[in-house]
């Protein structure tokens, strides 16, 4: 197997070499096929030029001898083709062997034997008449001097020597992105090796530039924070639950024990404070199934149309008692004239408000307030449920959603599973609503609920 660095400069060089290789051939291609009509250009002005010459010469002395334009021959000579010229009869005046041009040609222009020589004849007119011909023969279709030899190997030099150069920038260029890439990939790779091992604890320190690779090496590093809380969670669950089990038994057992050494008397007093204990172990139970009942799948709603305000309206009444008794100041704040209604199960939505108002009340001192605020906004109805209690520190506000979580200071005070606000979220998710939580320590809570408006 390769890693992922080899694999995309791998990748990221053969896509360039490959991309240079079309480029190269592409440009190669047009330029020879361009030079190559150039030089027929040439060739072509070369041609018409011995042809007017040659008419000149025959204007001047009005008819052919053997030694007309014989002269034109040396240049023909030093340029490797030959001329033949022919009276209006076709008979030959003069003419060049086309052996001797073989001999003078450079050596990047000289043809073997296997060669074809190859002629081509233009008229020669004086006065609108044809007075001769002219025959050009050479060896080759375009015929390529030393110079246009080595300006073509000069360009064909120039477009290696630059294939070259950018394959070297490419391997350098690829390398470079290939580790912009690999290197926090390789770490969110060994970091999630870690995390599936057991080592929580493990975290990625080298940001990258690039977005996505960021979110990655971000949403692993939240996910190894996650699995260290729930981890946490875990092990504080075990304890929580054989402390909250073990307590209310221990009471019965060592009353009861006491009591049937004589140690205690057996009276009402004392059997009631155990029903007590039995009652609260029975709540912790409860609580404990009504959350597996909750989380599982197989769970359904009796969903119906129903008043919010009447569910809130019947707790708030509930709890007028609880709230006298230790001197709380309980508001309820909403539009008498409207019913507010929702879809959802009454016994559950019941059960939301119950637990949030429970909380408030425990967690706020004797002359406190709470106010609660009924309204609806836009396609929402909006609960809110603010106290003046000891509010939730910063650490623990965003794990108070989790099984048994009760922060290490406020919650451990006072009585509590720290199983209530968790079959809150449960059911506020199963009716398609969502819970905000704000908090501060010592200034009190505010618990807001929105549900979809029916």
């Amino acid at each position: 197997m390769q890693s992922i660095r080899k694999r995309l400069s791998i990748i990221l060089v053969c896509t360039a070499i490959l991309a240079l290789f079309i480029s190269t051939l592409l440009v190669n291609i047009t330029i020879s096929t361009t030079f190559n009509k150039y030089l027929v250009e040439i060739q072509n002005k070369r041609n018409t030029r011995i042809v007017t010459y040659l008419e000149d010469v025959y204007k001047k002395n009005g008819k052919w001898s053997e030694t007309s334009g014989i002269e034109i021959s040396h240049e023909a000579y030093m340029s490797s083709y030959c001329l033949t010229l022919k009276d209006e009869n076709n008979k030959v005046l003069w003419g060049m062997n086309p052996n001797e041009i073989i001999n003078n040609m450079d050596a990047t222009m000289q043809v073997k034997n296997g060669g074809v020589y190859t002629t081509s004849t233009f008229d020669i007119k004086s006065g609108g008449k044809i007075v001769g011909y002219i025959e050009v023969g050479q060896y080759a279709p375009v015929l390529l001097s030393k110079e246009d030899v080595d300006f073509k190997g000069s360009i064909n030099k120039s477009i290696i020597l630059s294939v070259v150069l950018s394959i070297l920038i490419t391997i350098l260029i690829s390398l470079f992105i290939s580790k912009q890439f690999s290197t926090p990939l390789r770490q969110v790779s060994k970091i999630s090796v870690h995390l599936s091992n057991g080592n929580y604890d493990e975290r990625s320190e080298d940001k990258s530039n690039i977005l996505e690779l960021e979110d990655l090496r971000n949403s692993i590093n939240t996910l190894g924070e996650k699995l260290q809380h729930q981890d946490l969670l875990r092990k504080r669950l075990i304890s929580d639950i054989s402390h909250e089990i073990r307590t209310p038994l221990n009471i019965l057992q060592n009353n009861f024990e006491a009591m049937i050494d004589g140690i205690f008397p057996v009276d009402n007093e004392r059997l009631a404070y155990l029903n007590e204990e039995v009652i609260r172990f029975g709540k912790l139970i409860d609580n404990l199934n009504g959350l597996k009942e909750i989380e599982g799948e197989e769970i359904s709603l009796d969903v119906e149309k129903i008043s919010l305000k009447d569910i809130l309206s019947s707790v708030v009444k509930e709890f007028e008692l609880v709230s006298e008794n230790k001197k709380l100041q309980m508001t309820l704040e909403c539009n008498t004239s409207k019913q507010f209604n929702i879809l959802g199960e009454t016994d559950k939505i019941k059960q939301v408000i119950i637990n949030i108002l429970s909380n408030a009340v425990k967690f706020t001192k004797e002359n406190g307030e709470i106010n609660i605020t009924l309204k609806e906004a836009d396609e929402k109805v909006i609960l809110k449920i603010e106290d003046t209690g000891i509010g939730i520190s910063k650490e623990d506000l965003p794990y108070i959603f989790e099984r048994l979580y009760r922060g290490d200071k406020s919650r451990h005070e006072t009585v509590g599973t720290g199983i209530g606000l968790t079959i809150v979220k449960n059911i506020l998710t199963l009716h398609k609503a969502n819970i905000e939580v704000k908090s501060e320590e010592g200034k009190g809570s505010a618990v807001t609920v929105y549900f979809n408006r029916v």
